[in-house]
């Protein structure tokens, strides 16, 4: 069955522990946690203290998800604040495999996202370096976005080739996920989906979720 990882970035942050224990009663089994630096994106959200404060408050896994530039600085920043599984980008690392192996050799899962405009094939160099790929269906900045659909196409190729090397790679979709797109999504091969205001702006996260899921 398809994970949910609501994205935080959506949610009241007037009242994020609230936030996160109600996705989880509602039937989520991650939190996608977006880190931006004002750099790498057009944005700036939230950092380690954060994602610290709200890791005493949940049992969820915690996917962080670093759009920013050379995370290899901070990845030991986020360990220590309670990631379960940390995503960065290959278009912000130098040295991609030398920032997944640190992941790695953290004990955490190690995932690498791509943007709408990097084709799938520019991550195969690293797949056994990856326990996930996240594949980008908006441009990374801001939520609230429509989905652009030619990027699912991403996910099949994807699936393809972790299935012909036999690899256990979970392939993610962040950016414009709802109920009406989401089965598109799951069909490519679709592991876990990212939802922001799909979930946290409706009046009823459970619903919300169990119709994202179908």
């Amino acid at each position: 069955m398809v994970k949910i990882a609501p994205s935080l970035l959506a949610a009241d942050f007037s009242r994020l522990a609230e936030e996160v224990a109600a996705i989880e009663k509602a039937g989520a089994e991650w939190l996608h946690l977006d880190v931006m630096d004002g750099a790498f994106v057009p944005n700036i959200s939230f950092g380690a203290d954060v994602i610290a404060a709200v890791r005493r408050e949940s049992h969820l896994l915690f996917d962080v998800h670093l759009m920013i530039e050379e995370p290899i600085r901070y990845i030991s920043s986020f360990v220590k604040a309670g990631a379960d599984l940390i995503t960065v980008h290959l278009e912000a690392c130098k040295d991609v495999k030398e920032t997944l192996s640190m992941i790695k050799a953290s004990g955490k899962m190690a995932g690498l996202s791509i943007k709408p405009n990097t084709p799938a094939d520019a991550a195969y160099p690293y797949l056994e370096l990856c326990d996930l790929v996240l594949v980008m269906s908006v441009e990374p900045g801001f939520g609230g976005q429509k989905l652009i659909p030619e990027t699912l196409e991403k996910i099949s190729l994807l699936k393809k080739e972790t299935q012909r090397r036999g690899l256990d790679v979970l392939l993610e979709v962040d950016g414009g996920i709802q109920a009406e797109n989401a089965p598109s999504a799951i069909s490519k091969g679709a592991d876990v989906l990212v939802a922001g205001s799909s979930v946290f702006r409706k009046p009823d996260y459970k619903e919300a979720i169990s119709l994202i899921r179908g």
